[in-house]
């Protein structure tokens, strides 16, 4: 699968929201998460809350990423459960 844009939802396990790259890793430590990445800033993003575990991102993307994970926080849920067994992740729709 190609990597797709937040504008086109999530794919694989490298995906971009406006700009925004995203990843989740198989077998990844806890607590669940995925890591964005958007330009020169990195940071690990809670799946439970959308806030920032560790790292850094402009305000702006930061309150992107927080909207986006807000409206699919079940299908990350569903993605991270997926990843832990080594399975394919699914496509996440983009926000609206």
């Amino acid at each position: 699968m190609t990597v797709g844009t937040l504008e086109d939802g999530i794919r694989a396990d490298d995906q971009r929201l406006y700009g925004i790259v995203i990843r989740m890793f198989v077998k990844d430590h806890p607590p669940p998460h995925f890591h964005a990445l958007y330009d020169e800033f990195r940071a690990r993003v809670a799946i439970a809350s959308g806030e920032l575990v560790d790292g850094e991102l402009p305000p702006r993307a930061a309150r992107l990423v927080r909207e986006w994970t807000s409206v699919h926080r079940a299908e990350l849920e569903a993605n991270w459960e997926r990843a832990e067994r080594m399975e394919a992740i699914q496509p996440i729709e983009p926000l609206p």
